[in-house]
């Protein structure tokens, strides 16, 4: 019985290959247009002139799920809209990521006290969450911080050095 030898490069030209994919899909996320509370307005404002999210090749809001890779959950998540919040992430096709942003996304915010009953406790409760980015409302600034952040986690290395404050 003669044995089959693969070709030795061939698993170099599939490790080229996810790189150049994780590359076009770093540089090109598209999220989808989906706002909950005030945090949305600061997502609205990264995609303005001002903050020029598009530079990050992010600046085409999907108005459907199938047509985005990226959730921006932006504000309080009640549990009376927890299954529709559901049902948007699993129409988004792999692979998909999800941002939570701001600290009602992230952890449910000053609305979580004992004896409340409607928001959850942050959106990894209901679905897996790539980044996570804090503020009361959280600046644009920082949600494009949180794109390369995401973009590092893709593709594995960063394209933008990290500025230090000083």
């Amino acid at each position: 019985m003669e044995q089959q030898t693969s070709h030795p490069y061939a698993i170099i030209r599939f490790a080229l290959l996810d790189k150049v994919l994780a590359l076009g899909r770093a540089n090109s996320l598209w999220p989808m247009t989906f706002g909950l509370a005030c945090c949305a307005l600061e997502m609205m404002a990264a995609g303005a002139s001002r903050f020029d999210i598009s530079r990050f090749g992010s600046e085409v809001f999907r108005p459907s799920p199938r047509q985005a890779d990226l959730m921006i959950v932006a504000g309080t998540i009640n549990k009376k809209m927890a299954p529709a919040i559901l049902t948007l992430y699993d129409q988004i096709p792999e692979p998909k990521w999800v941002i939570a942003y701001g600290n009602c996304a992230i952890s449910g915010g000053p609305f979580i006290f004992p004896g409340q009953y409607s928001v959850v406790e942050g959106a990894d409760k209901l679905f897996p969450v790539d980044v996570y980015i804090p503020g009361c409302p959280p600046r644009p600034e920082a949600l494009l911080e949180g794109i390369m952040k995401l973009e590092e986690k893709i593709t594995g290395h960063r394209r933008w050095p990290i500025v230090e404050a000083g």
